[in-house]
């Protein structure tokens, strides 16, 4: 059995400073929301600060637990994390910087030498963050901890989540119109963009503004880099309803669970990904993105039901001892 008291006092310290600055932040967006009417491509300027805030917020927390629980690598754990700390929080601050203070677009801005500039420095701290969450991946690889059920979504869990963040590479990739003006010798204001097939600012839904119209490499980011968050809650629920489900006392089954989880959660990423760069909107799925979902629904299912039958010696052999 973990003990949780110790690891929540052992929680590594930049990261828990950077998650109580989101909370700030988060609060001083809400607040913005309500009182300040200014917008940028179509949104309200405070959206993007929020979004950010609850994102890396919830990252670093997330992440900061991960790295109490390690036993080998605790020094090159604790380096990764204030790396990824630093990286981000530079990203954040030039985030409020840029859109709050300049009133300017931030990814993919490169109209003025200093937009450019920013520009710059958020994709080194974005690819700072992708290079230690990587390091994190590897660090768990090697760890014992009980249950191996929970060692299971811890690893794969930051393993997805590495993926996710990685698939932001794809939204600064220039766009065609983009490299029609390249072409013709004329720099665009923007390189790269986050909606498929249409430029950026069009319709979207409420607060998170993913497009409507179109396909947005927003999403499969969002959903890989949670999975972080998704993958060891449901090891955390499983534990937790072992107690009054006995099929689940099962390390074997509770394990088992866990990988049709990410497998499950794996297949979604792999759906949004392509349905995104098909340039068809979240809300609009078309035949084919209805039958990946399915067959995807029918693996999952296939697999929790596998997973629930354990053979009579398997049972056994958790049984505790008497």
């Amino acid at each position: 059995m973990i003990t949780w008291g110790p690891v929540f006092r052992t929680l590594h310290r930049p990261l828990m400073v950077l998650a109580a600055v989101m909370a700030v932040l988060l609060v001083v967006s809400a607040v913005g929301l309500l009182v300040d009417d200014r917008t940028l491509v179509n949104a309200p300027i405070w959206a993007k600060p929020f979004k950010f805030a609850v994102s890396v917020g919830m990252y670093a927390g997330t992440l900061a637990w991960l790295l109490s629980l390690l036993r080998r690598g605790r020094r090159v754990g604790w380096w990764l994390g204030t790396v990824f700390a630093v990286g981000i929080g530079m990203d954040m601050a030039l985030l409020v910087w840029q859109v709050i203070f300049r009133a300017r677009t931030l990814h993919f801005n490169v109209e003025t030498p200093t937009d450019r500039q920013i520009n710059n420095f958020i994709a080194t701290g974005a690819f700072t963050a992708w290079g230690a969450t990587a390091a994190v991946v590897v660090l768990l690889l090697w760890q014992r901890l009980p249950d191996r059920a929970l060692v299971s979504a811890l690893r794969w869990g930051t393993a997805l989540a590495a993926t996710g963040m990685g698939l932001a590479l794809l939204m600064f990739s220039a766009t065609p119109s983009q490299k029609a003006l390249y072409a013709q010798g004329i720099k665009p204001p923007t390189s790269g963009g986050h909606t498929v097939g249409l430029a950026d600012g069009g319709p979207g839904l409420p607060l998170l503004g993913w497009s409507t119209v179109g396909g947005d490499l927003r999403i499969p980011h969002f959903v890989g880099i949670h999975a972080i968050q998704v993958v060891p809650l449901v090891a955390f629920a499983l534990l937790a309803l072992s107690r009054r489900y006995p099929v689940l006392s099962s390390d074997v089954v509770r394990r088992r669970l866990v990988w049709t989880t990410a497998a499950g959660y794996a297949g979604t990423l792999a759906i949004v990904t392509w349905q995104a760069l098909r340039g068809q909107s979240i809300v609009r799925p078309d035949f084919w993105t209805l039958a990946a979902v399915a067959g995807l629904l029918a693996v999952v299912a296939t697999g929790v039901a596998l997973s629930l039958r354990v053979p009579k010696l398997v049972q056994l052999a958790d049984l505790p001892a008497r």
